[in-house]
């Protein structure tokens, strides 16, 4: 946990019932908005990673390419985007599986190195589904999976772990 977690809830935004009724939506749009409180984001982020072997950052798309490809520029490093199914060119990797609230697709380039050593970043963890595909597809396609990094912890809804230690996040619920 960042020591600016509560100055960061400050900015997010609650939406209760919402994409689906029981579902408290946190919306990181304000948090975005905020040049400063953006700024603190990378450089907390940037304080927990090890990046000595590290080639890129991969991006779940859509809030997961902010902070990939900020912390990617900042530390001069790659980006890669894993998106949703159909807004990539072929040739690409694909895995389906189950959210919270329906199920998706997601894709990505093979790599097209060997060694590519990435570090996964996303808005926010809830009960592990999207993370847990973006890790296997980042290794089926090629990846090295070095780390996985988020913004939002929802720790209520999940247990997940990356190499026997919790997810990394600077904000947890």
């Amino acid at each position: 946990m960042s020591a600016n977690s509560q100055y960061y809830k400050t900015f997010i935004k609650e939406t209760p019932d919402f994409p689906i009724p029981g579902v408290l939506f946190r919306d990181v749009s304000p948090l975005l908005q905020n040049a400063e409180a953006l700024q603190k984001i990378i450089s907390d982020f940037s304080k927990i990673l090890n990046l000595d072997q590290i080639d890129a950052f991969v991006g779940i798309e859509s809030r997961g390419f902010i902070f990939a490809s900020l912390l990617a520029a900042k530390l001069n490093k790659g980006f890669i985007p894993l998106r949703k199914a159909g807004k990539l060119p072929q040739p690409t990797i694909k895995k389906s599986y189950k959210l919270e609230y329906g199920e998706a697709t997601l894709e990505m380039a093979p790599a097209m190195m060997t060694n590519n050593r990435v570090i996964i970043c996303d808005d926010v963890l809830a009960t592990g589904g999207t993370l847990r595909a973006s890790q296997e597809l980042c290794e089926e396609a090629g990846y090295y999976v070095e780390d996985i990094l988020v913004l939002i912890d929802l720790t209520f809804l999940n247990q997940m772990t990356f190499r026997d230690q919790k997810i990394k996040s600077l904000i947890q619920y």
